[in-house]
C-alpha cells in the first residue's frame, strides 16, 4: 500500500459500509467527520475486508471522504490493499452479532496491535468484555441477574423476580429481547427457544419498571471517563425496549450522583483494559449493559447539548498515540 499522509494520525476504521448507516444519528460517522476536520487520512474497512498473510494483517480499505450532509454523507476516492501496519489508529466500530466473524476480525487485528497500530477498543478486550456479562464483574451496580441455558433455572428466577426481561448475549438494539411475568403461558416456549432446548446461555434481569418512568440512560465514557451529560431514551408506546434502533425516542438527560457512582465503580476497569470508548445503560439506580462494540450516541448528544463528542475522543486517541511514537 502506498504510504498514506503526512505527520498527521493515518486512521483506519472496521465498520459496517457506510452505505449503510443512518447519517444523522451514526456515531461512527462522527468520528470520521471529526477526523477529516484535523487532517487526518481516512480508510474504511469492513470485517471481510480482513486477513492475514504469512502472519501478517492485511486488508482491502476504501479512501474516504465524509460529508455531515444526510443526503450524500462519504464518498469514496479509492481504493487501497496492503498491511495494517501502515496505519497508526484502527477504530473496530462493526456491530454486533458478535460471532466467529467478528471474533476472527479480532484475531486479525490482534496481529495489527502487536505490529504497533493503536486498536480502539483493544480486541482482547472486545472478546473479553461481553456486552450483557461484564456488568456482572460490578454487581453492586447491578440488578438481580441470572446467566444461564437452564430454562429451569430461568423459571426459578422468575418465580422469585415475577416480571423479568430476556436478552440473547450477541446482538444489540434491542433485538430478541423479552419480557415474561410470572404464570405465562408462553414462558415454557419461550424459554425453550431463546435457550434452544436448554443449550445456548442467555441473560435475564429482573424487570425495572423505572424504563416507563425515568427511561433507559445512555452514559459514553471516555478513557474511564464519563461525558458529563446522558441521553435519556424512552419505549414507544406499547414496548418496554428503548433502543433508538427500534422506535424509542431520546432527550437530553444529566448525571445523577448515582450515575457518576457508577461510572466510578467501572470506569478504571474500562481504562485498564483499553475499552476507551464506552457506552453504559442506567434505569433508574442500575447498570443493565457495558457497550463496547460500537455504542451510539454522539450525535444526539451533540445536539443536545452543543458539545462535540467526537473531538473529545480523538484528543485522547492521538495523546495515546503521539505517547507511543515519542
Amino acid at each position: 500500500m502506498s504510504p498514506l499522509d503526512s505527520s498527521l494520525p493515518r486512521l483506519g476504521v472496521v465498520m459496517d459500509p457506510l452505505e449503510t448507516v443512518r447519517p444523522e444519528g451514526d456515531s461512527t460517522l462522527a468520528m470520521l467527520i471529526a477526523a477529516q476536520r484535523r487532517g487526518w487520512s481516512l480508510v474504511t474497512m469492513d470485517t471481510p475486508d480482513l486477513r492475514l498473510h504469512d502472519g501478517q494483517a492485511m486488508a482491502s480499505m476504501r479512501r474516504v471522504r465524509v460529508f455531515d450532509d444526510p443526503s450524500r454523507w462519504f464518498e469514496v476516492m479509492d481504493t487501497l490493499d496492503g498491511s495494517l501496519a501502515d496505519l497508526d489508529i484502527l477504530l473496530m466500530r462493526k456491530d454486533p452479532p458478535l460471532d466467529i466473524d467478528y471474533i476472527a476480525a479480532t484475531w486479525v487485528l490482534d496481529r495489527a496491535e502487536a505490529d504497533g497500530v493503536l486498536v480502539v477498543n483493544r480486541p482482547q478486550a472486545l472478546r473479553d468484555a461481553n456486552e450483557k456479562i461484564f456488568p456482572s464483574w460490578f454487581p453492586q451496580c447491578c440488578p438481580p441477574t441470572v446467566v444461564s441455558a437452564s430454562p429451569q433455572t430461568l423459571h426459578r428466577f422468575l418465580a422469585e423476580q415475577k416480571h423479568i426481561v430476556l436478552k440473547p448475549l450477541d446482538l444489540m438494539g434491542g433485538r430478541s429481547v423479552h419480557q415474561l411475568h410470572h404464570g405465562d403461558p408462553s414462558a415454557d416456549t419461550l424459554l425453550a427457544a431463546m435457550t434452544r432446548q436448554g443449550t445456548h446461555l442467555i441473560q435475564a434481569q429482573t424487570f425495572l419498571p423505572a424504563i416507563h418512568q425515568t427511561g433507559d440512560k445512555r452514559i459514553l465514557l471516555i478513557d474511564g471517563q464519563p461525558v458529563p451529560h446522558a441521553l435519556t431514551r424512552r419505549p414507544a408506546a406499547g414496548d418496554f425496549r428503548a433502543n433508538l434502533a427500534i422506535g424509542g425516542s431520546a432527550e437530553p438527560g444529566e448525571l445523577t450522583e448515582r450515575d457518576l457512582w457508577i461510572c466510578a465503580q467501572i470506569g478504571p476497569e474500562l481504562k485498564r483494559r483499553g475499552l476507551v470508548f464506552a457506552g453504559i445503560d442506567v434505569i433508574g439506580d442500575w447498570l443493565t449493559e457495558i457497550n463496547v462494540t460500537s455504542p451510539t450516541g454522539i450525535r444526539q448528544l451533540d445536539r443536545f447539548f452543543s458539545i462535540d463528542i467526537a473531538s473529545q475522543f480523538l484528543d485522547t486517541l492521538e495523546a495515546k498515540w503521539r505517547a507511543t511514537t515519542r
